[in-house]
């Protein structure tokens, strides 16, 4: 294991990502962990509010991510500060991206339905990061026979194929099917070989004359949705916590007299 470690991490110089990744994942589960135990009223923690201010947590999260990333920039490729700064942007990176929703809609949407795209922003990130990890590097490693050389590149061309049909995936609005094949190259090659999304960019550009496709894709579209939306906001629940739900309008008052 530390043989594997150092020849595929340390020597192509990916300890600061894998640092870096470790950080992020880190943060964002121990800050999911705080706001819903604030949120439930549990425990000493509370939120930041001087002045009568709610300062969020997205705020230290953008500091924290220009001096890491500054840092990272500043410190070359040796010694230790690299993994410090890497570690600095980790946490950064981990509280922004855990406030992604509020930065897009520019409203405190934390605990709304809307919040659950922070936890899908918080999922593709990391997956990414896996990915480049998980790419072997073909060059800039040491002792390689001619066999562990070939084998390398024959692992990048895969991932370079694969990316392409996770491309072809994002083009046809399947997003998370998109973010599973970049771990699973199966799975971005089915993406890339059904039916696109209705309201995907795919579709607009080839089922704009195609009705049958269209209706196709619509019926598809729907049962699908109804089939693994249910386990998909439980998986988002479990990581992220359930959203508010919004309140059930109740009966209509007496008319008001004239």
């Amino acid at each position: 294991m530390g043989h594997w470690l150092h020849q595929n991490i340390v020597e192509p110089g990916k300890l600061p990502l894998l640092l870096a990744l470790s950080a992020f994942l880190l943060t964002f589960a121990v800050t999911r962990v705080i706001t819903r135990m604030i949120r439930a009223g549990k425990g000493p923690f509370g939120n930041i509010t001087p002045g009568g201010v709610h300062v969020h947590h997205v705020v230290p999260g953008v500091v924290l991510s220009v001096v890491g990333g500054f840092g990272a920039v500043a410190a070359g490729q040796h010694g230790v500060a690299p993994g410090i700064c890497a570690v600095v942007f980790g946490v950064g990176a981990g509280l922004v991206l855990d406030e992604f929703a509020l930065i897009l809609h520019l409203d405190d949407v934390y605990w709304s339905e809307e919040g659950r795209q922070s936890v899908e922003v918080v999922v593709l990130t990391a997956s990414l990061v896996v990915l480049v990890l998980a790419g072997f590097s073909p060059l800039g490693v040491d002792e390689l026979s001619g066999d562990q050389q070939q084998s390398r590149l024959g692992v990048v061309l895969t991932y370079l194929v694969n990316f392409g049909f996770v491309l072809i995936a994002l083009f046809k609005g399947k997003v998370r099917m998109a973010v599973i094949g970049t771990l699973v190259p199966f799975i971005a090659l089915i993406a890339a070989i059904r039916l696109a999304r209705p309201v995907s960019p795919w579709a607009r550009r080839f089922y704009r004359n195609r009705h049958r496709a269209r209706a196709r894709a619509v019926l598809r579209a729907y049962h699908h949705d109804v089939r693994w939306v249910g386990p998909r906001r439980r998986f988002q629940d479990l990581i992220g916590g359930a959203p508010d739900r919004a309140p059930l309008p109740g009966p209509p008052g007496p008319p008001s007299e004239p």
